[in-house]
């Protein structure tokens, strides 16, 4: 009896201490205070010199799913404990080697690189220092021609960014 009572005495000593905790982790990382519990995802918008009409719906509705995947955040559409936010500053396609050929005088393209850049503003103002606002870069190389591959490129960038964007507001990955 008196060992069910210790460890009854000892079970409720441990949940006081978790619960004391300043930051709920997880298993995917993520370490989120719990004064937050709701984000609001802005839309993405493109000012790229080079537009495709996708991609700011695309890229903020990755980000939206890493969030509503990984956390128990509630993205919500009005006032929210966090706001992310930000635009697509670049979208580039660009050859990465060339190969020289025998019958004409200009090399040709061996394998393209497409970039794409994201400013993101991340602001929390519970705890002003977790806030930011930087650019995010990723690329994939490919052969042949971008509109055979385009989709699934985009697909596979924004996957990597969200990611890091992600790492950098709960993760606080650098």
């Amino acid at each position: 009896m008196r060992r069910i009572k210790g460890l009854a005495i000892t079970l409720v000593g441990l949940i006081w201490v978790l619960q004391g905790c300043t930051y709920k982790l997880s298993l995917t990382g993520a370490s989120i205070p719990p004064n937050l519990k709701t984000i609001r995802v802005e839309f993405f918008e493109n000012t790229a010199p080079l537009v495709v009409n996708s991609l700011s719906q695309q890229f903020t509705e990755a980000l939206k799913n890493r969030i509503r995947n990984t956390t128990s955040l509630s993205i919500v559409s009005g006032e929210a404990d966090a706001v992310m936010s930000g635009t697509i500053t670049d979208y580039n396609i660009a050859p990465v080697s060339v190969q020289a050929t025998n019958n004409t005088t200009a090399p040709i393209a061996d394998q393209t690189r497409l970039t794409i850049t994201v400013n993101v503003k991340y602001v929390f103002d519970a705890d002003k220092k977790l806030s930011f606002e930087q650019p995010f870069s990723k690329y994939k190389d490919f052969k042949g021609s971008i509109s055979a591959v385009e989709q699934s490129l985009i697909a596979d960038i924004n996957k990597q960014l969200t990611e890091d964007i992600f790492n950098k507001a709960f993760a606080n990955w650098d």
